[in-house]
């Protein structure tokens, strides 16, 4: 009697080869530009996604002040935070948010879109957000996002 061996494909840490792609933000819509990040920043884009393995590309993202919210959005959603002092609770309207750091809208939303666990720190590092049509990634010619 001989017994099955696994024949399942997962990733080793050492063996991930790792891409760079560039979007520009200009005119897209925040969830939808946002999931599509998060998925190639997992690697599961891939054949080879393993969820325990860091498997995904680095993603460069421009002209991240002309993102899109739809609807009334701008308006009626807020981000906020605790700074662990007493009634120390902040509230921040997403109009302000967006006009004084849009990056941080960005990387909200596809923070929120990674699993819940250490790897998805890890993954976020992969995210590079810059304003305006230039970033300093030039030498590892980086690839337009399929979007």
């Amino acid at each position: 009697m001989s017994f099955a061996t696994s024949k399942c494909f997962q990733a080793k840490p050492g063996e991930v080869e790792r891409k760079w792609y560039s979007v520009s933000a200009a005119d897209k819509v925040l969830g939808r530009l946002a999931a599509r990040i998060a998925v190639v920043l997992m690697g599961k884009n891939k054949p080879t996604y393993t969820p325990h393995v860091d498997t995904g590309d680095f993603v460069v993202v421009t002209d991240v002040e002309k993102i899109k919210l739809t609807g009334r959005k701008v308006e009626q959603m807020s981000h906020d935070y605790y700074t662990y002092y007493t009634s120390g609770r902040k509230v921040v309207p997403y109009k302000t948010l967006m006009e004084k750091n849009p990056e941080k809208v960005l990387r909200l939303a596809v923070q929120r879109m990674l699993p819940k666990n250490a790897l998805s720190r890890q993954l976020l590092t992969k995210l590079r957000i810059y304003r305006g049509a230039e970033h300093p990634h030039q030498a590892q010619q980086p690839q337009p996002l399929p979007l």
